[in-house]
């Protein structure tokens, strides 16, 4: 991954990481670095760190020698973030409302609590999960994950 450029009001920024336990620091270092203007900085920080976590230890972006992608997009209304996996998870991402003293398996219910919209791409190839934050209260609604497998429609779950 390429050094971020200087934090900025507006633009989008994109970048392979490698697929071992330092890329998800980098990862969450580089979005901290874009968005560091953004009062939504920590909320995508933290949404960064839980999508390539989950992107290291379920999926062939953890494997040797695997990556994954992450995407940073940024507006005055919107910040959006967004990991591809490598694929080859035996499930899906999923939402899952867990006991806070469980270990495994809070990632996406925290991304969907933080962010007003994830949505969960699947392809032959990975997942694509982008992640938005609305910088503006009236822009929020009822948070929503939802989850698009290719070929079948796109299917909305309702979330928190």
């Amino acid at each position: 991954m390429t050094k971020p450029p200087p934090a900025r009001s507006t633009g989008a920024c994109a970048g392979g990481v490698p697929g071992f336990p330092e890329g998800v620091s980098r990862a969450r270092r580089w979005s901290r670095d874009i968005l560091r203007d953004s009062p939504l900085a920590q909320d995508a920080e933290l949404i960064v760190s839980e999508l390539s976590t989950n992107a290291n230890h379920h999926t062939a972006s953890g494997w040797e020698p695997g990556s994954f992608h992450l995407a940073v997009a940024l507006s005055a209304q919107v910040v959006a973030v967004s990991v591809t996996d490598d694929g080859g998870a035996a499930t899906d991402p999923k939402v899952e409302h867990r006991d806070q003293d469980t270990e495994r398996g809070r990632g996406p219910g925290m991304a969907s609590a933080l962010a007003h919209r994830v949505v969960v791409h699947d392809t032959d190839q990975g997942h694509t999960t982008p992640a938005e934050l609305y910088a503006d209260v009236r822009l929020r609604g009822r948070r929503y994950w939802w989850h698009h497998s290719t070929p079948a429609p796109l299917r909305r779950r309702t979330v928190g």
